[in-house]
């Protein structure tokens, strides 16, 4: 039986630390608006915050659709499924926000990650803040072997600087704007900020 909790506990963040992939669902607001839903994977790149904040970096890629909706009204709901041990899906539902390369939080953020989690083409970091936390069965979930990160996404970006990251998203259709014609990714990209140590605790 599925179950709901006031927090992100210690049992439920080991989880989440321990699974390799996770999703990430948005929509915007409209009616006849293009539901978004994508695989997170590349080994740290989220982190839990707090017992209800989390925080996962958003690397480049030819949509920017995640952005746009939580731009627009801040809906998102973040997903993992146990692939190997018992058989659970543990589900994030709460109000999403893209901290981008200009805000003031944005280096302090980023010192919460693991430096070997960081890499070219940052565009954002998107904070999520829990309204509902909750777990299910999982029973129809398929046993799956890890065998490890694909490399081929930083190595393609690795080869590119900032400015040419920038040019990248500048040609794409799908990035300053979205699918729906929604604002998503500003452009062109400030500077990217040198990462700042931040003390543990709640992100306001």
């Amino acid at each position: 039986m599925g179950k709901t909790y006031e927090r992100i506990d210690g049992r439920l963040r080991e989880f989440i630390d321990r699974q390799p992939v996770f999703f990430v669902a948005t929509a915007p607001l409209g009616a006849d608006g293009h539901v978004n839903l994508s695989p997170k994977g590349r080994s740290g790149t989220l982190v839990v915050l707090d017992e209800l904040t989390l925080a996962y970096l958003d690397f480049g890629g030819s949509t920017a659709e995640t952005l746009a909706h939580l731009r627009e009204n801040g809906r998102i709901t973040l997903m993992w499924c146990a692939f190997d041990g018992p058989p659970t899906v543990v589900r994030v539902h709460g109000q999403g926000e893209a901290v981008f390369r200009d805000d003031p939080r944005f280096a302090g953020l980023l010192g919460r990650f693991d430096p070997s989690a960081d890499g070219s083409a940052l565009r954002a970091i998107v904070l999520v803040r829990a309204e509902r936390v909750s777990d299910s069965c999982g029973f129809a979930v398929p046993f799956m072997d890890y065998r490890g990160d694909r490399e081929l996404h930083e190595q393609y970006f690795d080869r590119k600087t900032d400015e040419e990251f920038n040019t990248y998203c500048e040609g794409k259709e799908y990035i300053a704007t979205s699918l729906d014609g929604l604002p998503a990714l500003p452009l062109p990209l400030p500077p990217r900020p040198e990462r700042t140590e931040a003390a543990n605790g709640a992100v306001s």
